[in-house]
């Protein structure tokens, strides 16, 4: 497994970049990672979406949510992910999370 250091850490990814261990993932990661995937800054509509996907992983024994999961448990529509997270929401709300890329993403 590959490492990288991220906001001053070191963590494990695979060869695309996503981080093999949720454990060692902390705020200031997602912040570096959301600014290498474009974004200047992470609103509390952002955080909303990450935290549920945090969480919904604990519960999916580490396993990313899928799109219509998160729509489901966060209320945020399909249309409103995508203004959140352009090209891909389930993939970059992975990364930023760190969490392993969902099944089914290309």
């Amino acid at each position: 497994m590959a490492t990288r250091t991220i906001a001053g850490k070191t963590v494990q990814v695979n060869d695309e970049g996503f981080m093999t261990n949720s454990a060692e993932w902390n705020k200031e990661i997602a912040v570096a990672i959301a600014v290498e995937e474009g974004f200047a800054d992470l609103t509390a509509a952002h955080w909303k979406v990450i935290d549920f996907c945090r969480e919904s992983a604990a519960k999916l024994g580490g396993k990313s949510p899928t799109l219509r999961q998160i729509t489901t448990g966060t209320g945020v529509s399909t249309k409103e992910l995508f203004a959140l997270f352009p090209k891909g929401p389930a993939k970059k709300v992975a990364r930023i999370a760190g969490l392993g890329k969902p099944e089914g993403c290309v």
